[in-house]
């Protein structure tokens, strides 16, 4: 399949082509069971983008014709078919969550309020860098993580946290900061936070993100939530 998609990413007439239109549907269909994944945990601790699945999920979209969607009193107009069948994939969905065909949901997850588009993969992570959330993570009311962003296992992200790829990351718990860039480490307790830069027009706050504590290893993962919660005052 990977030669099919590389080839036609190359030559866009290939789209017109059967073979290629069947082995894009392919790709779709083995995302949405989790069967292929756009990133995928690789050695030591890193993660895996594999490029020619993107691809298929971009070239996707033109393949496909625009259609009307009701869903209950609500009405969609797109080309993409939405994720049905949730009962039989043992997934809970909170209206008004929405997910694309050729997301995967692992069985068991709580789809509150929210939009998962296609190509993600949640139970652990898309994007031009994917968004990667790690197993246990806490992400508090309206936080934005976006730009291939890393949350470490456990972590827990406070109200309004906003981490970008260029986010500084900032752990406070010592003498001296320490500067995270895109990667939020294991267990890590985060607020916003801000500190001043020098512009040509003066001294400005610019948004950031403090680690002020950690999660105890010590705990399970939901008395160490509340732990972190309370010892630190943070609002989620």
């Amino acid at each position: 399949m990977r030669s099919i998609i590389e080839a036609a990413w190359n030559n866009r007439a290939l789209l017109q082509e059967k073979e290629t239109i069947k082995t894009i549907d392919k790709v779709i269909e083995d995302l949405d069971k989790g069967l292929l994944r756009v990133a995928e945990p690789g050695e030591n601790n890193s993660w895996v983008v594999n490029e020619w699945v993107k691809k298929a999920v971009v070239m996707y979209f033109p393949i496909r014709q625009m259609e009307t969607i009701e869903v209950g009193p609500f009405e969609f107009h797109d080309k993409m078919a939405l994720k049905t069948n949730y009962k039989e994939l043992g997934v809970r969905v909170v209206p008004p969550a929405v997910a694309r065909y050729g997301a995967y949901i692992s069985k068991g997850v709580i789809l509150m309020p929210s939009y998962v588009n296609i190509g993600a993969f949640v139970d652990e992570p898309l994007q031009a860098a994917p968004v990667i959330i790690e197993d246990g993570a806490f992400i508090g009311s309206r936080c934005i993580v976006v730009e291939g962003v890393r949350v470490g296992k456990e972590a827990v992200l406070g109200a309004n946290v906003v981490l970008t790829k260029s986010t500084k990351i900032i752990d406070v718990t010592n003498e001296k900061p320490v500067e995270h860039i895109g990667y939020v480490p294991e267990r890590s307790v985060v607020i916003p936070g801000s500190y001043t830069k020098n512009f040509p027009a003066g001294d400005f706050q610019v948004p950031c993100a403090l680690i002020i504590g950690l999660r105890k290893e010590s705990t399970d993962l939901k008395t160490s939530l509340n732990d972190a919660l309370r010892e630190h005052n943070v609002a989620v």
